[in-house]
């Protein structure tokens, strides 16, 4: 299991960087379209659209979303950073409003566990994880500060599974996702301290303050990406979104905190003076 995830993960870099490296930000933008009707059609698995010509009606919604949003951010002509940075606001906001709804898990999911609700709350995360994607790739240094979001992301997971598997005791979220802990969750942060060192090191000229305003925050909003699946599939009664992925699970199963952290980490890069 384990040797197929980490091919699965070896895979899915490779195929990563080639794109960084060889498609334009208008180009990859619009490869990742692709990638999110992916989700998306995991997604109206996730909250039991049962038949297929719902979930194949909502994935017609997601398109036309993506390909509205792609218009209006201005992705064909001059790109509208003001309107990215709307988008993650709105994102970062609603997944605040999550953090409130895991807490308050099983009595709040009245107010979410309705299909079209859950339905609306896909289209906009899964559009703003696009946009803030496509806002990064955009600016100055973008290929690199995606890759670093991503890495920053990558690094809460792992180091979450490492220090929960060695030291995890206290439960961080046990009705939502029993695995979790709380020294899982300090292991995903504390597991940025090497990565603030690294970007110190070859960049000595910015500022350690902003890389800290930066990382943190977007290591610690990417755990609510994976407690909101997690809270999802145990309402539903799901084990992954898909197995799409050997050893992974679904795609979801693989976004979910870069769903919750990336418009956070556009919307501080739009505030911060790192490029």
């Amino acid at each position: 299991m384990l040797k197929q995830r980490v091919l699965t993960a070896i895979v899915m870099l490779a195929v990563l960087l080639g794109m960084l490296v060889y498609l334009s930000p208008m180009w990859f933008s619009l490869a990742l379209i692709l990638l999110v009707l992916v989700a998306g059609w995991e997604w109206s698995h996730l909250i039991k659209i049962s038949s297929k010509a719902g979930r194949l009606g909502f994935l017609a919604l997601l398109l036309l979303s993506l390909l509205a949003c792609s218009y209006s951010i201005g992705l064909y002509s001059s790109f509208d950073f003001e309107l990215g940075t709307q988008i993650s606001l709105i994102a970062v906001g609603l997944w605040a409003i999550i953090f409130l709804w895991i807490q308050g898990y099983p009595s709040s999911a009245i107010l979410w566990s309705p299909k079209p609700v859950l339905g609306l709350i896909g289209l906009l995360l899964l559009v703003a994880t696009w946009a803030a994607v496509a806002s990064i790739l955009h600016g100055e240094f973008g290929a690199w500060l995606l890759l670093l979001a991503i890495v920053v992301i990558a690094f809460a997971d792992i180091g979450g599974y490492i220090a929960g598997n060695l030291f995890g005791k206290h439960k961080l979220a046990p009705i939502v996702s029993p695995g979790k802990t709380w020294e899982g969750f300090a292991g995903g942060l504390a597991l940025q301290l090497p990565l603030i060192m690294g970007l110190i090191w070859f960049l000595p000229d910015t500022d350690i303050q902003n890389w800290f305003i930066l990382l943190f925050p977007v290591a610690l909003y990417s755990v609510l990406g994976d407690l909101f699946e997690s809270m999802i599939k145990r309402h539903s009664g799901v084990k992954d979104s898909s197995q799409l992925l050997p050893g992974h699970g679904g795609l979801l199963d693989r976004i979910d905190g870069i769903m919750a952290g990336m418009p956070l980490f556009a919307l501080l890069l739009s505030q911060l003076s790192l490029r």
